[in-house]
C-alpha cells in the first residue's frame, strides 16, 4: 500500500523509518519494494537513509546480483558526504563483480559519488576503474563507463576518455554493435569527440557507424551524424565523400 501510494504521487516519507526496518527481510519481492521506496526518498531524507547503511553494505555482498546492484545504486542516491566513505569499498568490489549487471550499475554510480566528493573519487582511483571498464566484455558496461567518464569530464573541464589510445576506439566500436540504443548514443557521442589519425582511420569508423543513420531512434541518428561529419574532415577520397 505504501509503494502504491508513492507511485501515484502521495507523500509517504513520514513512514521512512518503519519501511527501512523491513529492508533486512529475506523476502526478495519485499526487499525490492523497500529499495524502491528508499531510492525515491533518500535524496529528500538522507539523514534517515544513513540508518540503513550497514544493511546496504551487507547487501552489496549478497549472493543475488540484483540485490548487490540495488544496494550500490541506493547508496549512490544518498547524497551525503558521510555515506560516501561507507560506499567506496563495496563500490570498488562491485566494479569487479562477475555479473555484468552489477558492473553496469557500479559504472553509473561512480559519477554520482564524484558529485559528492570529487577529490576522494580521483585519489582512490575510481576514474581509472571507469577507464578499465571500457575494456569490459559486456557492451552495456562499456556504454555506462563511457557515459560516466563523459559526465565526470564535463564537470572537470578536461577529457578523461583517452580516445587517443589506439586500443580504445576498437573497443567502443565493438560494443556499439551489441548495446541498446541509449548505449549507442553514449558511445557515438564519445566517438564524435575523437579526431581520426588519418583517412584510413576515418573511413573505418565511418563504415562502422553509417548503419546507424537509418536507426528508428532519432537520438541515435543524430549522434551518428555527428560522428560521420567529424570523420569527413579527415577523409581525402572524393569518391567516399560523395557516397556519404
Amino acid at each position: 500500500k505504501v509503494i502504491a501510494s508513492m507511485t501515484v504521487g502521495k507523500d509517504v516519507s513520514a513512514l521512512f523509518a518503519d519501511v527501512v526496518n523491513c529492508i533486512q527481510t529475506d523476502n526478495m519481492e519485499l526487499k525490492k519494494l523497500v529499495y524502491l521506496y528508499v531510492m525515491n526518498y533518500a535524496k529528500a531524507q538522507p539523514e534517515l537513509a544513513i540508518l540503513a547503511i550497514n544493511t546496504f553494505r551487507k547487501d552489496a555482498g549478497d549472493p543475488n546480483p540484483l540485490i548487490r546492484s540495488l544496494a550500490v545504486r541506493t547508496m549512490g542516491c544518498i547524497r551525503l558526504d558521510q555515506v560516501t566513505e561507507y560506499l567506496l569499498e563495496p563500490l570498488r568490489k562491485c566494479c569487479k563483480d562477475t555479473d555484468p549487471y552489477v558492473r553496469k550499475t557500479s559504472a553509473t554510480c561512480i559519477p554520482k559519488v564524484f558529485d559528492i566528493n570529487p577529490s576522494l573519487v580521483e585519489n582512490l582511483g575510481f576514474i581509472e576503474i571507469l577507464k578499465d571498464l571500457l575494456s569490459d566484455q559486456n557492451p552495456m558496461v562499456v556504454a555506462n563507463a563511457v557515459a560516466g567518464l563523459a559526465e565526470i569530464s564535463e564537470t572537470l573541464g578536461r577529457d578523461l576518455m583517452d580516445l587517443d589510445n589506439r586500443a580504445t576506439i576498437p573497443k567502443l566500436l565493438a560494443a556499439l554493435n551489441e548495446c541498446n540504443e541509449w548505449g549507442q548514443v553514449f558511445i557515438l557521442d564519445a566517438l564524435s569527440t575523437y579526431t581520426p589519425t588519418g583517412t584510413n582511420d576515418a573511413e573505418s569508423i565511418t563504415e562502422r557507424v553509417t548503419a546507424r543513420l537509418s536507426h528508428a531512434n532519432p537520438a541515435v541518428v543524430l549522434a551518428a551524424i555527428k560522428v560521420v561529419l567529424k570523420c569527413m574532415e579527415s577523409i581525402d577520397s572524393s569518391e567516399v565523400l560523395r557516397v556519404l
